[in-house]
């Protein structure tokens, strides 16, 4: 009982949002591990470039805390804080007691959650593979919105993680014509192992059924609308933050009836809405990650005591770096 007691007191620690671009190492009490709860060592993490580049330059809009805050966030926007929601860790004890486990959690070494936040890693997915489950679900959620289907020629204007699942699954479907548009010359090897074509600027391009857009660059919103085929849609995925983009509305775009429509993961799409939950939804996004071809969407890998200095110029605009992994332990 005196080492239960021991453990459940243990010390964890978090990675902070202090200010711009500085991450601190700080020290994280456990709470007691009431009964139903579950105590989590984390194994790896994964950063989600686009959203937590705004966290670390303090461009979440005061309108917007509320929203943006993640389940179990410490803190406050803009700082300090403490973020992240892709923690894969293994159940040390609780109800769950040897599970692995996905959790919408801050990047910390371990935590206390109940059963009901934590959802079973399949068996045939990798702990490491399963940091992607967010962006899985951001992606599945997107295509949901936009009634992606059979034979449609797809255009993903951004090949960043969410973009990048967004194509996966979009060439999964039967007859389905996907092109990925990035102006890194990496993307080209990305796009092949998932099945796409590859554009660096999309130059050319036209008449596309649907189009997504992820890349959070005006220039990228511009290529979406000018590819768009007669009473398209366009889904704007991209989250700018505080900043303000031009939207090309001009030329073609009321003539050719286009739609510019929001998909955002924090509602399930109408269309699911009524038979789904935000549980079911994220466990289809685990069962998703079964594919070994995922793999490639993880560029960097990071020891958590070393993700103070090793994170920040990973999450600058410029990076050739899809996802950055924290690893935790030895």
């Amino acid at each position: 009982m005196r080492r239960m007691e021991r453990e459940d007191s243990a010390i964890a620690t978090g990675l902070w949002v202090t200010g711009p671009n500085r991450l601190e190492l700080r020290p994280s009490p456990l709470a007691e591990l009431a009964p139903g709860m579950n105590r989590v060592r984390t194994l790896f993490s994964g950063v989600s470039r686009g959203t937590e580049r705004l966290v670390q330059d303090g461009r979440v809009p005061a309108s917007e805390y509320e929203r943006m805050a993640c389940p179990r966030q410490r803190g406050q926007f803009p700082f300090p804080v403490l973020y992240g929601y892709a923690a894969v860790g293994i159940v040390e004890a609780g109800p769950l007691s040897g599970q692995t486990v996905f959790c919408l959690h801050p990047h910390e070494t371990a935590f206390i959650a109940e059963n009901e936040a934590l959802i079973p890693v399949p068996a045939g997915v990798p702990a490491r593979r399963a940091v992607l489950a967010a962006n899985m679900e951001t992606a599945l959620n997107a295509l949901w919105d936009a009634g992606a289907g059979p034979g449609d020629r797809i255009l993903i204007v951004g090949g960043g993680v969410v973009g990048g699942l967004i194509a996966a699954l979009c060439a999964q479907l039967p007859g389905s014509d996907v092109t990925l548009v990035d102006p890194q010359p990496s993307r080209a090897a990305l796009a092949k192992t998932l099945g796409c074509a590859w554009q660096a600027d999309g130059a050319g391009l036209a008449d596309f059924d649907l189009v997504f857009h992820t890349s959070a660059h005006e220039s990228g919103l511009a290529i979406a609308i000018a590819a768009a085929g007669r009473e398209a849609r366009i889904i704007e995925l991209s989250w700018y933050g505080t900043d303000t983009v031009a939207a090309p509305l001009g030329g073609a775009f009321h003539a050719l009836r286009l739609t510019l429509q929001a998909s955002q993961v924090g509602a399930i799409a109408p269309s699911r809405r009524s038979r789904w939950s935000y549980r079911r939804r994220l466990a289809k996004a685990l069962s998703l990650l079964a594919n070994p071809a995922l793999d490639a969407f993880i560029t960097h890998e990071i020891p958590f005591t070393d993700a103070p200095s090793a994170l920040p110029p990973l999450l600058g605009r410029s990076a050739d770096v899809l996802m950055p992994v924290l690893v935790y332990g030895d």
